[in-house]
């Protein structure tokens, strides 16, 4: 579709308009029969499925007509939107553009229309005994709505005027819809289609399914976070160690021994003198207190007599 309105002829519009008509059925039957797979078997790897066209046979043929559909099989809703894009690619001399997308329609098939199919349905039976006991046709409600998608895969494929009527360049729609399904176009399709079958059956062994991990756009941010994981176990953990051991002798050092000097000034400077009046007061008061004999009128002659000596000592002075 993209590619469509890309081109920009008339002709390419129409292909792109036709093509999202047919997208919609063909890839909503893909998810619906892929999805029922997996709502009644609770698996989705292929390394975990294969022979359940015992248990599931509707099923794949209802997925089997969404995979013709997306290769764009004759007879088929793909067949009669997404060649129009291509011939529109050609007519314009946009070769790369016309080959490119055929190549695509080709690894489309060998993927949805042969790949999935295949694993799922046919293949080495992969499934545990619990996945087998589960297997089963999908829900009545399910297996209508495939059913519906997958007739209008075939009335769209089968029957062009019913799309191409809807098609916003009527001109180009009704010259095209004499060329889709001539001799020429439908043998060099199936040729295609054909060639890309026999180089599956020929490579299935290297097709087969293996339990692993699919990486496709997660690469990038895997790379990334290596790359992050190395730039903080390295650079930045050398850096961070490196400035610890500078603030441990250039910082740290100097200020504990600056620390230790201002605790023993604390201890024998302030604290000594002010615990050395306090010792005097203590001492002084004890004194005092030894004066006293519990005495009211010695206390007073006392008292007076000091009182009389700084009084005599004040005057004559």
């Amino acid at each position: 579709m993209v590619a469509g309105v890309g081109i920009g002829t008339q002709l390419a519009i129409n292909g792109a308009c036709a093509h999202a008509f047919a997208h919609i059925l063909y890839k909503g039957l893909l998810f619906m029969g892929c999805g029922s797979v997996l709502y009644m078997t609770g698996q989705s790897k292929f390394s975990e499925l294969g022979g359940l066209y015992k248990k599931m046979p509707r099923a794949f043929v209802y997925t089997l007509i969404g995979g013709l559909s997306i290769s764009a099989f004759p007879l088929f809703s793909g067949f009669v939107s997404k060649s129009m894009i291509v011939a529109a690619g050609f007519e314009d001399h946009l070769y790369w553009a016309a080959f490119l997308l055929t190549l695509a329609s080709a690894g489309t098939f060998l993927h949805t229309g042969l790949k999935v199919p295949y694993f799922i349905w046919f293949g080495k039976n992969n499934c545990s005994k619990e996945t087998w006991e589960k297997a089963a046709e999908p829900p009545l409600n399910m297996e209508v709505a495939m059913i519906a998608a997958s007739a209008l895969c075939i009335f769209i494929g089968s029957y062009t005027p019913y799309l191409y009527r809807m098609l916003p360049y009527q001109t180009e729609a009704a010259e095209y819809a004499l060329k889709v399904y001539s001799a020429y176009h439908v043998s060099e399709s199936l040729q295609i289609l054909l060639f890309t079958a026999l180089g599956f059956f020929l490579l299935i062994k290297k097709l087969a399914p293996e339990p692993t991990i699919s990486i496709d756009m997660d690469w990038f941010y895997r790379i990334g976070g290596r790359g992050f994981y190395w730039l903080a176990r390295k650079p930045i953990q050398t850096f961070d160690t490196w400035f610890s051991e500078v603030y441990r002798n250039v910082g740290l050092r100097p200020l504990m021994t600056t620390s230790k000097f201002w605790s023993w000034f604390d201890w024998h400077g302030i604290d000594g003198f002010v615990d050395g009046i306090a010792r005097l007061v203590r001492s002084t008061g004890t004194k005092l207190r030894e004066v006293q004999n519990g005495k009211l009128q010695y206390n007073i002659y006392y008292a007076t007599s000091i009182l009389a000596v700084l009084i005599v000592a004040y005057v004559f002075g």
